[in-house]
């Protein structure tokens, strides 16, 4: 059996090798000027002058540069390692061949120290995307998703709307990961900081914006294990999309709330001059920096914050409404149970699907072009953030309420106790990684690899 540490080492070994795309790169040395090129190096965040945290990073900031792709354009890509570990890159909620989607589970191979790799992708399907490692953290904390390794990535359609004035990227992570107790006895993970685009609340530079303009945010959870919530004082923010897709059902709300890798864009009226924040909803997490100062034009003074009543959020809301229809007999179903196994107090836990662990687990066999429903029993007490890997599914039911119908998603939250439906459909052949984003519940053995037949 290989251990996932020993893939690594393996894959490490020939990371210099070429990648391919849609189809592999003759001569790695002899690449024309790629389109993108980002290196992975190592840096130090300065979330506020109290606040340093040494970390690995694209192009030498935090998060990385911000990306624009043409929807259907073939575009050129290096990507260079310069971090004393091997590095791989996925590109998240894109239709890649499993070869550069970024997931060594999948073939991927990964990026050698000091080696470097050239593709060129072709980017589908439009939407807020974004890009991170996709490598085990381990103990330390510093590496994986606890690292700075993040990006945003907009795929712009073929028509865009442009139904907009200004738009905005907000990026949420937290930083200085170890582990404490929870109240189970398991070891989970706790930081130091919490910051918006690198920076705590009050340290980083305010948003500026004019009264009148229509603003589109782009809001990112890129934290490696937190749920998060969100909410604009002053404002409501209309969400138009999650995980880039075009939700049904456009809704106001007073927040949102987003699992890690989860992404919500937002249009908000800018029609209340002043100083605000936007900002985590819950004081702690607030306290600890998540928040960043909206400054409208010719406004000073001292940043704004009310406190909402009550943490209100679902996914219902953004459904299709009408009648749902049913799934016919042709969708076929696959049972997945969420579990974990208690090593004692003070340990960290092991996590299970279907009662394996990776790299263990069960190996699913799709049929290209049928249509699949999982069925996820949660039997945790935690819930858990899950994300299929190179397609889009329909998010269909969350425990007894009503089917859904038109909501499509990348990665949805799991209740704990709960079982959470969704459908695809099995239309990108190649072996598909599907894990939850949590990286410690990852780390611990939360995946499993589909594969077609």
């Amino acid at each position: 059996m290989i251990t996932r540490r020993r893939f690594t080492q393996l894959s490490a070994m020939t990371a210099g090798a070429l990648l391919g795309v849609n189809k592999l790169s003759a001569d790695a040395l002899a690449a024309p000027p790629s389109d993108i090129t980002l290196e992975m190096a190592p840096f130090t965040v300065e979330a506020s002058p109290k606040h340093h945290f040494r970390t690995v990073a694209y192009n030498g900031q935090v998060p990385g540069p911000t990306l624009r792709m043409r929807q259907g354009r073939p575009t050129s890509v290096t990507v260079r390692n310069r971090t004393p570990d091997p590095e791989v890159l996925h590109w998240h909620g894109l239709f890649l061949p499993s070869a550069i989607d970024g997931a060594m589970e999948e073939g991927t191979p990964m990026i050698a120290p000091g080696a470097e790799v050239h593709y060129t992708l072709t980017p589908d399907p439009p939407g807020f995307r974004w890009y991170h490692t996709h490598v085990s953290a381990g103990k330390g904390l510093t590496r994986g998703l606890y690292s700075g390794l993040h990006g945003s990535l907009l795929i712009e359609p073929v028509n865009d709307p442009g139904a907009y004035d200004a738009e905005a990227f907000l990026t949420l992570h937290d930083w200085g990961g170890h582990f404490e107790a929870s109240s189970d006895g398991n070891m989970s993970p706790s930081y130091d900081a919490s910051t918006i685009n690198g920076k705590m609340l009050g340290f980083g530079e305010p948003l500026r914006v004019r009264q009148g303009q229509r603003l589109l945010l782009h809001i990112l959870n890129s934290s490696a294990t937190d749920v998060h919530w969100i909410s604009f004082a002053g404002h409501t923010l209309r969400v138009i999309a999650l995980d880039g897709n075009p939700v049904p059902s456009p809704q106001s709300v007073p927040m949102l709330r987003l699992a890690p890798a989860e992404r919500a864009c937002a249009l908000v009226e800018l029609n209340n001059p002043g100083v605000w924040i936007i900002g985590e909803v819950r004081k702690h997490i607030q306290a600890a920096g998540m928040g960043i100062v909206i400054e409208y034009a010719g406004s000073s003074g001292n940043p704004t914050w009310t406190q909402p009543d009550d943490l209100i959020w679902n996914y219902h809301q953004f459904a299709a409404s009408g009648k749902t229809p049913v799934s016919g007999d042709d969708v076929r179903r696959i049972d997945l149970v969420f579990d974990s196994k208690f090593h004692g107090h003070g340990n960290e836990e092991q996590w299970l699907i279907n009662g394996k662990s990776y790299p263990n687990t069960e190996e699913p066999v799709l049929t290209a072009g049928q249509r699949y429903r999982l069925v996820m029993k949660n039997q945790s007490t935690d819930p858990h953030p899950v994300h299929l890997h190179r397609h889009t599914f329909e998010v269909r039911q969350i425990d007894r309420s009503p089917e859904l119908h038109g909501l499509l998603k990348d990665v949805v939250l799991a209740p704990a106790g709960l079982t959470t439906k969704i459908e695809f459909t099995a239309n990108h052949p190649g072996l598909t990684l599907f894990h939850c984003h949590q990286q410690d519940h990852m780390d611990r053995g939360f995946m499993m690899v589909f594969r077609y037949a």
